[in-house]
């Protein structure tokens, strides 16, 4: 069941992808809407990546550590700390009380990469835009 759900998440995540890239695409000045598509997109990454954790700490796997000891709790508590940490690594903030371990490094670095190139991507195309009207 967890492959399925993460099947699905993975396809939510290329479809948002998608819609952002064919709005950047089209769009030439940063507008009302591209930054609604923005957080929308950084929303959908958010929430992915942290399902991607809830899977895999309900499947039994440890990959994340929380003040030294293993993400526990009811559901609702873990959801909490992944979607907690999903956005502290996207954003880059990085507080250190939630640490991934085995293949959540990996995971986590992922996000961190999207975390940063993702503003190198808008700023480009912003600028781009600018160019292309002078």
């Amino acid at each position: 069941m967890g492959f399925v759900i993460g099947l699905l998440i993975i396809i939510c995540f290329i479809m948002s992808a998608r819609i952002a890239y064919k709005a950047f695409s089209e769009q030439q000045f940063v507008s009302f809407e591209t930054i609604i598509i923005i957080s929308f997109l950084y929303l959908a990454i958010l929430v992915a990546f942290s399902m991607i954790y809830l899977i895999l700490t309900k499947s039994g796997y440890y990959i994340l550590l929380e003040n030294g000891h293993a993400v526990t709790g009811t559901y609702l508590q873990q959801l909490n700390t992944c979607l907690y940490f999903s956005a502290v690594t996207l954003f880059s903030v990085g507080y250190g009380e939630i640490i991934p371990i085995g293949a959540g490094r990996f995971i986590a670095v992922v996000e961190a990469l999207i975390g940063y190139m993702l503003p190198v991507v808008i700023v480009a195309k912003a600028v781009s835009g600018i160019d292309k009207v002078k």
